[in-house]
């Protein structure tokens, strides 16, 4: 019995330091930041696996959602609904781009990095239109300066 108590007791200590490691980020959707108009700030995201993004609708009328093509293989594509609080947590690693789609046209979008770039050639050869295609390459810049 002893020994069934120990290990139960390990158990639960390693799963309270992975538990205690593991970060959330917070991302406001704003009308208005420091960029501009139509923004997430931060617009860079660098996170650990594991960790929890959380998107706050700051300003009403924004959601985020995966842009096809702009996130790890091993990633299932998201999207949250609008006016709404959104936690993920990511585990692939690799950059994953997300827009707002009521604003994307605006350049309301966002880079994430999870880990190792290594999608991250893939996710810059999406297509990108309007402001979304300069704020995309500024923040691929960026991923890959720190590479």
């Amino acid at each position: 019995m002893r020994h069934i108590l120990a290990a139960l007791a390990l158990g639960a200590a390693i799963f309270a330091v992975g538990a205690a490691q593991a970060a959330e980020i917070e991302v406001l959707m704003l009308n208005k930041g420091a960029k501009g108009m139509m923004v997430f700030e931060p617009d860079l995201i660098v996170a650990a696996p594991g960790d929890t993004i959380r998107f706050v609708p700051t300003d009403k009328g924004h959601n985020v959602e995966t842009i096809k093509g702009m996130f790890p293989e091993a990633a299932e594509p998201f999207k949250s609904k609008l006016n709404e609080d959104f936690r993920i947590t990511l585990d692939a690693e690799g950059v994953y781009g997300v827009k707002c789609a009521p604003h994307y046209a605006m350049g309301m979008v966002a880079l994430i990095r999870v880990g190792e770039p290594a999608n991250v050639d893939d996710a810059k050869a999406v297509k990108q239109t309007g402001k979304a295609k300069a704020v995309f390459a500024e923040l691929f810049g960026q991923v890959l300066a720190a590479k």
